[in-house]
């Protein structure tokens, strides 16, 4: 490779332990992701690829294997604060503005008002909601919600996001809408962040992707990587070149055979 990976996994492999019996929720799984790429994980229903990502967010352990963040362990990438995290679910508070929701990682971190306040809203703007900062989420559709959370999570300009289905709740046209403003917002950012998307959408994968990583059903083990040679930036006019359906095809087929 021409640089050190941001994140490099080698047969990792974690399995959880009950009293009816072990699962095995990965196995052997490998996996190098340079800086500044856009990856995603498909797979069916629990295949691992949540886990796969709480491990590297050290929201779980791994039972085995090596996996490095940055060149460390994941602990110590959290406690450096180099990712931050998307859910499905927004998880915002409602009794804090919106400029407020996204302050909150700076305010835990100690920066000073001003400069949270400037940052936020310079977020905001870049997500389209520059209008919205003195709103309370329940006051803001879902798709908007997302996009405080997307703000949030870049508020401390971490170096690797970690998406966790963030768009499987919205409907498909705003899901859509969500892939294209995620793409702007990703490139237009002051430095390009390495993204980890976790997805059951083929569609929503390829369009979003370098790389598309296919894992098998459990243990989940990664069963092929499909490179995603469409042009950037991406639009409307991607989701009907042919490249993009013959994409689809390959890893519904990879999907398939895993």
């Amino acid at each position: 490779m021409s640089q050190k990976p941001v994140i490099a996994i080698d047969h990792l492999s974690k399995i959880y332990s009950s009293s009816g019996g072990d699962v095995h929720a990965l196995q052997d799984v490998g996996l190098m992701i340079e800086p500044g790429e856009f990856i995603s994980l498909i797979g069916p229903s629990g295949c691992g690829k949540s886990t796969l990502m709480r491990l590297i967010g050290d929201l779980e352990q791994p039972t085995s294997g090596i996996l490095e963040v940055n060149g460390k362990t994941p602990r110590q990438a959290r406690l450096d604060r180099d990712y931050g995290i998307v859910f499905q679910s927004p998880v915002l508070y409602d009794w804090r503005t919106v400029r407020k929701n996204v302050e909150l990682p700076l305010e835990i971190m100690g920066h000073p008002a001003e400069q949270r306040r400037s940052r936020a809203m310079a977020l905001l703007h870049l997500v389209g909601l520059g209008d919205f900062g003195n709103a309370y989420p329940w006051q803001l559709s879902g798709g908007m919600q997302q996009r405080v959370a997307i703000a949030r999570a870049l508020s401390f300009s971490p170096s690797i996001l970690l998406m966790d289905e963030p768009f499987g709740a919205l409907d498909e046209i705003t899901r859509e809408r969500m892939q294209i403003e995620l793409l702007n917002i990703w490139s237009s950012a002051e430095r390009r962040t390495t993204v980890i998307f976790v997805t059951h959408s083929i569609p929503e994968a390829v369009f979003l992707s370098d790389r598309v990583v296919v894992m098998s059903p459990r243990p989940g083990r990664i069963s092929q990587i499909i490179p995603i040679d469409l042009p950037r930036p991406r639009n409307l006019a991607t989701r009907e070149a042919q490249r993009f359906f013959e994409l689809v095809t390959a890893v519904r087929e990879g999907l398939e055979e895993s």
